[in-house]
């Protein structure tokens, strides 16, 4: 469980990214920041692994402050997945996902033999683990990011609009791959993304950021697409013009199911009277 404790962030230059930010994330659940930029996310998301460093307020993971806690070896226990995925471009990929095992002293050779193991975890195949990520696809190199990140099998895993620069179709995959990949191991994930589609079909808890660290709503994707708080989450999320891409239908054959379906009417996943959501890759 990570706790945010009026958390301020000031920057030299006097912007006020995070202001007073106090709030719950739950263990094992997948929890999405959305906003546009500039709304503190990403500040947010990075205070938790120490990257930066907030002005007041304390983060706790599981009850421990982290800011007593050594920086690099806290970076090692959290798994970090970047937009750029981040590769050491002079390895080979199955270095590079042995990375943090190397540095808890793993012998290179189990390292690399639990690398192939996380390359067919994350649906690569064994033959790209001698190829430098210059050789690979913009979605490969995401793919055997997250499997660099998992490699030394953390428990919070932070992801910084890590498929915001792939195509469509490959983020689609992507996303199908990192819901699959939580049913089965249940990480603690931070998620950033500035996508509200994308925030609704991977958490289990999504909080909208207004300016400055400021929450307009947090809730399960059904409580928000349902009931929007207000006019800023309405248009946040297209509930005020019509223009949602997904939106709730009911199903009136099986009693107390909900369909989330996409703009052309094709169902995405299935919302349960708890609120959660049973997700299945969008087609395209």
């Amino acid at each position: 469980m990570i706790e945010f404790e009026s958390v301020t962030k000031q920057f030299p230059d006097g912007t006020v990214a995070v202001e007073d930010f106090s709030f719950t994330l739950p263990s094992r659940k997948t929890t999405v920041f959305v906003g546009s930029s500039g709304c503190g996310k990403t500040t947010l998301l990075r205070m938790i692994n120490r990257m930066i460093e907030p002005t007041s307020g304390r983060i706790t993971i599981d009850g421990v402050d982290i800011a007593g806690r050594n920086k690099v070896e806290l970076r090692r226990s959290i798994g970090y997945v970047l937009q750029s995925s981040g590769l050491l471009p002079h390895r080979r990929v199955v270095d590079n996902v042995a990375t943090v095992p190397l540095l808890h002293g793993v012998k290179k050779s189990q390292a690399r033999a639990e690398a192939l193991d996380l390359l067919d975890k994350v649906g690569l195949d064994r033959g790209l683990a001698r190829r430098y990520p210059r050789q690979l696809s913009g979605g490969q190199q995401q793919r055997v990011g997250v499997a660099r990140a998992l490699a030394s099998d953390p428990n919070v895993l932070l992801m910084d609009e890590p498929f915001g620069a792939v195509d469509p179709i490959v983020r689609a995959d992507l996303q199908a791959e990192l819901n699959r990949l939580q049913r089965e191991l249940g990480k603690t994930i931070v998620f950033v993304t500035h996508d509200i589609d994308e925030a609704f079909l991977l958490a289990d808890q999504v909080v909208i950021f207004r300016k400055g660290g400021v929450i307009a709503q947090a809730g399960t994707p059904a409580e928000i697409l349902a009931a929007p708080a207000d006019d800023f989450v309405a248009s946040f999320v297209g509930a005020d013009k019509g223009k949602r891409t997904l939106h709730l239908q009911q199903r009136p054959d099986d009693e107390g199911l909900t369909l989330v379906v996409d703009g052309d009417g094709r169902p995405i996943g299935v919302l349960r009277p708890d609120g959660a959501l049973e997700k299945q890759a969008p087609r395209s």
